[in-house]
């Protein structure tokens, strides 16, 4: 969903749910198991972007499923007991349909448009959680969480600059990724205390199944050369979730959403270094905006 790049801007399996008990908090430590979830996550978002253009997204949503459910299949096997007496399934199932929506959107706007435009848009989502919970759960929006909402909304504007845009299906898309996201972290904190790896496995279970119809319709010969970066896709974005929730577990949320905005200037560099994106200074200037925006949101709603 979420930063971790993930957390903020691509939908995660599950928003970390609270461990048992209480455990000593370890800033720095978790600080660090979040640097490595975004520096998995940008690896294998950065070779979404590389071959992207090449292969339908519901192909790559498909083999980033596969190998992360044959990478979890041993854990599941020796936490079995846990799936028995299972409720609330048409809650697992809207959550599984909200997360393919958003992993597939988000891997085709990443495939035409540039890395930190896309993770800029991003961390809106805070902000559409905010309107989203007036909307539908009719809970009191005071003025000060409006104003930033109308910071975020001249953000994206700076950062996408309508009037000299070139028209890309990638914008719909990284909106489209922020809107589905937001639903299923909604529905996810419907199904907080459900065990993690019942969470887990519906959600990349859920993934193989619902894309796979569509991956096979779709699908393109993967080129030899490209078979390994294909599969690396799946094993980092499963470490990347492992670095996660270890990270959420050892540090304060309120420390790690702070340090989770680094995410924006890993992705901005690689788009700099690795694919020669450029930034204008009306980019920098809207980033600024919605992070800012998306800090004061997510302090008020503290």
């Amino acid at each position: 969903m979420p930063s971790a790049l993930w957390q903020t801007s691509l939908p995660r399996a599950v928003d970390p749910l609270p461990p048992n008990g209480a455990p000593e908090v370890h800033n720095l430590a978790g600080g660090a198991w979040l640097i490595a979830d975004m520096t998995f996550n940008i690896c294998a978002l950065s070779i979404v972007k590389w071959l992207g253009p090449d292969y339908p997204a519901v192909q790559l949503v498909f083999l980033r499923a596969c190998v992360g459910f044959i990478l979890m299949l041993p854990w599941l096997l020796q936490r079995r007991m846990e799936f028995i007496g299972l409720t609330d399934l048409r809650l697992h199932m809207a959550r599984i349909l909200f997360s393919t929506m958003a992993l597939f959107s988000s891997f085709y706007a990443l495939s035409r448009l540039p890395f930190a435009l896309v993770t800029a848009i991003g961390f809106t989502r805070p902000i559409l959680t905010m309107v989203l919970a007036w909307l539908l759960l009719k809970e009191t929006v005071s003025n000060n969480r409006w104003a930033a909402a109308g910071v975020a909304f001249l953000g994206v504007l700076l950062a996408l600059q309508p009037g000299t845009l070139v028209w890309s299906s990638g914008i719909p898309a990284a909106f489209l990724t922020v809107l589905c996201g937001t639903m299923a972290i909604i529905v996810t904190r419907r199904l907080a205390g459900t065990p993690v790896v019942v969470m887990m496995t519906f959600y990349t279970l859920g993934l193989t199944l619902f894309s796979a119809p569509f991956a096979l319709a779709q699908w393109v010969t993967i080129a030899p050369d490209h078979l390994l970066p294909l599969l690396t896709i799946g094993v980092a974005a499963q470490v990347a979730q492992f670095c996660f929730l270890k990270a959420h577990y050892k540090a304060e949320a309120g420390f790690l959403s702070i340090l989770a905005y680094l995410s924006l200037v890993f992705t901005t560099t690689v788009g700099i270094v690795v694919f020669d994106e450029v930034p204008t200074l009306m980019f920098c200037a809207g980033a600024m905006l919605i992070v800012g925006a998306a800090i004061w949101t997510t302090f008020s709603a503290r």
